[in-house]
């Protein structure tokens, strides 16, 4: 889980950045032009001429025809000088590719390129094994990359950092993406800061977050969750609990809440997320302990949820409630499963109740199981039944189903 997490940061951190990777897409689909008013003589026509030699990855090409650009000084001056140092870094380049990102800061301080080339900057120098200077940069977003960069290289330096940062006046979407970059590191000091996060002592906006991220960490994690949850009186805050510790697959904690919590309200919840982790026995024991209608109706969705077709089965056969029989036979209906299906036309078939066997038609019809309802409808006296198995079938657009209308039609 937490390597996927991982690989959905880059990603997006990829395409924040995909100027700098950019290899297959003509530059004029993504490039700002810069801010004088007329192209110099033949300007357009050299940059055009360039950024075909960069698509085409003539790298040494694209390099002399930027550079011819940039000292026109026209409009693509800065665009020329910010593709020139990526071609450069393209051919290993790098200091080269530095001293002309340097000419662009100097030369347009108020470029749009200023941003990716800060960027590029920053991949030269990891390149070079150049530890970054987070503190040194201005824009937050590259800020945010220079402390990914210590955190992946186990530096403590970054922790104390990040910590400032969140306290600092930054957007609540940069501070989230900050609370990733700290829970991706095994370090002890960075586990610390983002457990009194997850407990609330420092930035409450963020506690949800530091939350999942202990549910994606697992292990020892769920120690401090545990506690959270206890010690909380937040609603939001438990559910949030109890959906970490449902993504890290502690049963044995949800279940113990389940058993224990004299909330209705938590305890529909723990159970919700038993069903959703496929818990089955632990969903069959609290159906047992439970007297509370509202209880068993949630179990037995969970039980549907995860796939627990048997005890639905024997539910829908035995219990006398005809609330608690119904919602079990909801669940049969929800869980689309060939057995769930076979269980509901035998229950029709031996049952006489009115009553149970509308329900037992809903939950075929909810299934999209069109052939049982054919099937069923074929056989049918009772004219209020087969009028609503007429009905289900007429709705559903199955091609079995109007081939049985048609039948129907042409008595």
């Amino acid at each position: 889980m937490k390597l996927i997490t991982t690989f959905i940061y880059f990603i997006t951190l990829i395409l924040s950045h995909a100027l700098i990777a950019a290899q297959q897409l003509p530059i004029n689909d993504f490039a700002p032009q810069s801010t004088a008013e007329k192209a110099k003589p033949g300007e357009e026509e050299a940059y055009s001429a360039a950024q075909d030699k960069y698509t085409n990855n003539q790298y040494a090409e694209a390099i002399a025809g930027f550079d011819r650009v940039a000292k026109m000084a026209g409009r693509r001056a800065d665009g020329a000088l910010y593709w020139k140092a990526v071609s450069q870094n393209k051919l290993g380049q790098r200091s080269e590719a530095l001293s002309t990102i340097t000419a662009l800061r100097k030369g347009y301080p108020q470029s749009r390129y200023l941003q990716q080339a800060a960027a590029l900057e920053l991949e030269i120098n990891n390149a070079r094994g150049v530890t970054p200077n987070p503190e040194a940069v201005a824009d937050e977003e590259i800020k945010l990359e220079a402390l990914q960069s210590l955190m992946n290289s186990n530096d403590e330096r970054a922790i104390p950092i990040l910590e400032k940062f969140l306290s600092g006046n930054s957007s609540l979407k940069l501070k989230d993406r900050a609370l990733f970059v700290l829970s991706q590191s095994s370090s002890p000091k960075a586990q610390e800061l983002l457990g009194k996060i997850a407990v609330g002592q420092d930035h409450p906006e963020l506690q949800k977050k530091a939350i999942h991220y202990l549910g994606i960490e697992g292990g020892r994690s769920n120690q401090t969750l545990a506690s959270i949850y206890t010690t909380s009186k937040d609603p939001e805050i438990k559910k949030s609990v109890l959906h970490a510790l449902m993504v890290s697959g502690d049963k044995d904690r949800v279940f113990a809440i389940a058993r224990q919590e004299t909330s209705t309200d938590m305890k529909l919840e723990a159970i919700h997320q038993l069903g959703v982790m496929g818990a089955h026995q632990e969903l069959h024991q609290l159906y047992k302990e439970s007297n509370n209608r509202e209880i068993k109706q949630e179990l037995l969705h969970s039980m549907a949820i995860g796939g627990d077709i048997q005890s639905l089965i024997d539910v829908a056969k035995t219990e006398t409630d005809p609330e608690i029989r119904k919602s079990a036979i909801h669940g049969l209906g929800i869980s689309g499963s060939k057995e769930s299906a076979a269980a509901l036309v035998s229950m029709y078939q031996s049952n006489a109740d009115k009553g149970t066997k509308m329900e037992l038609i809903h939950a075929l019809f909810i299934q999209g199981d069109a052939h049982d309802l054919v099937t069923l409808a074929k056989a049918e006296t009772d004219p209020e039944l087969k009028k609503e198995l007429v009905h289900r079938i007429s709705i559903m657009g199955s091609h079995e189903g109007n081939e049985y209308l048609m039948e129907l039609l042409n008595k």
